[in-house]
């Protein structure tokens, strides 16, 4: 399956990853390729980290300000 190579920030305390942009598609190479669900749905991303920030993602944030009863800040 055909997948994307994209560049992004990498959230270090909760590891999810923020994509800012697909850099390239890299192909299956199969014939089929055209013909099954690749041309539309790619596999599993690549993700490259092109900076880092020790910190949550803003939705881990807002997840924690939810569950604790306060407000974001």
């Amino acid at each position: 399956m055909c997948q994307q190579i994209a560049e992004g920030t990498r959230w270090t305390r909760c590891g999810h990853f923020q994509r800012h942009l697909v850099v390239a598609i890299v192909d299956c190479n199969t014939m089929r390729c055209r013909e099954s669900s690749c041309a539309r749905n790619f596999g599993p991303e690549i993700q490259k980290d092109i900076d880092a920030v020790d910190e949550y993602c803003f939705a881990c944030r807002a997840a924690q300000a939810k569950a604790e009863g306060r407000p974001l800040r």
